[in-house]
């Protein structure tokens, strides 16, 4: 069974930065994406990034862009989502989610929950003053 856990949330002051990580395991699939997401208290879940075990490829939601980065092994065992700068509005539960492919080139909406098939069980970041 793939399993997920997520670590390094935490309270951070405006213009912080934090490093969450995602540890993985039980993947049997050939080909891997990780993806994470956020939600705030009140609103949808909503899609931070991903990155792909077929490249080490990763892509950003538009407002995350150029300040988050994600990382991680070949296998993705270990993945990583790097935030600075961080915003009031950055503060909710971070998730890390994974979804298991048979294709490198087969189509996968990222930012879709519903592409994702296990989920970890949240950190909290909280910026704030």
């Amino acid at each position: 069974q793939v399993q997920l856990v997520e670590s390094g949330g935490g309270l951070v002051q405006p213009g912080g930065s934090l490093r969450l990580s995602c540890a993985a395991s039980g993947f049997t699939s050939d080909y891997r994406v990780i993806g994470w997401f956020r939600q705030a208290p009140g609103m949808e879940r909503e899609a931070v990034g991903c990155i792909s075990s077929t490249d080490g490829s990763t892509h950003y939601a538009d407002s995350m862009k150029g300040r988050f980065t994600i990382s991680g092994d070949n296998a993705l065992n270990t993945v990583y989502l790097q935030m600075n700068s961080l915003r009031p509005e950055d503060t909710g539960a971070y998730y890390c989610a994974a979804a298991g492919l048979s294709d490198p080139h087969s189509s996968f909406y990222w930012n879709w929950i519903g592409e994702y098939d296990y989920w970890g069980q949240g950190t909290q970041v909280t910026v704030s003053s």
